[in-house]
């Protein structure tokens, strides 16, 4: 398959996604709009789309015209049928794509979280492969209300934390893509995150508590990589339906993560 992930400004690069797209025999090709990159294709000559996180939110789509056509760009995909995972901003865009509204979340989540698997998260073929309790990575101010029609599929108190639309097209608010460079780069800049530096963010702190927790979190992201990308290598089989689920110009934003 080639697989399009894109980037924004201060999320970070592909990180596990690349890595279980690689060992799978997969292309991946990464582009950041907001960086004023042209499109490296018709959306059509790619089997999948990722949307990663980044330093910026939704709300600002009205200053930022590739935010907008980026939501534009899930719109069609999510009309198509094609297997789409945003992560975080791109979960938020995607949910705004399907006509949800992303608002800021009671408090931020920044840091290690414990997330709970919904009764048809159980059921889902990426998030049913997770335990029912996990420790997860996560930064991020806003949230997403759930798109009509979408199944949640785990959360925490503050928000919902992962959703299907369909049965080809999945957003999750925490990070399962983190590599501890990507974890390096959002500490050492946590001071352009106004919520971050609020709650008394200590980068040394973090970096000794991700070197603890990150292999383990590591091998749950690829446990749900390998999963979306099982999912849509069969929808290009032919035809073949993806497994259903059972149960209900670029501006240069400050760099922190999305």
């Amino acid at each position: 398959m080639r697989i399009l992930s894109i980037r924004h400004p201060g999320g970070g690069h592909s990180g596990l996604l690349a890595e279980r797209a690689r060992a799978a025999g997969h292309e991946l090709v990464e582009w950041t709009p907001g960086a004023g990159e042209r499109i490296p294709g018709p959306r059509e000559a790619f089997d999948a789309l990722a949307v990663l996180g980044g330093g910026m939110n939704v709300h600002e789509a009205a200053r930022l015209p590739w935010m907008q056509g980026e939501i534009e760009l899930l719109r069609d995909a999510l009309a198509d049928g094609e297997p789409v995972l945003g992560i975080c901003l791109g979960a938020q865009l995607l949910a705004t794509a399907a006509g949800a509204e992303v608002r800021r979340a009671s408090e931020p989540e920044i840091g290690w979280f414990t997330v709970e698997r919904t009764t048809a998260g159980a059921a889902d073929p990426l998030l049913g492969r997770l335990p029912e309790r996990f420790l997860a990575y996560e930064w991020h101010s806003y949230a997403f209300d759930l798109p009509a029609g979408a199944v949640e599929l785990a959360r925490t108190p503050v928000c919902p934390q992962a959703y299907r639309l369909g049965d080809r097209a999945w957003g999750v608010q925490f990070h399962p893509e983190v590599t501890p460079d990507i974890v390096r780069e959002w500490s050492e800049d946590f001071a352009s995150d106004p919520d971050a530096v609020r709650q008394g963010f200590d980068p040394a702190v973090a970096l000794a508590l991700a070197a603890e927790r990150l292999p383990a979190w590591m091998d749950v992201g690829r446990t749900l990589f390998d999963g979306f990308l099982e999912a849509a290598a069969l929808r290009t089989r032919a035809g073949a339906p993806a497994p259903a689920a059972a149960g209900p110009a670029a501006l240069a934003p400050p760099p922190r993560p999305g």
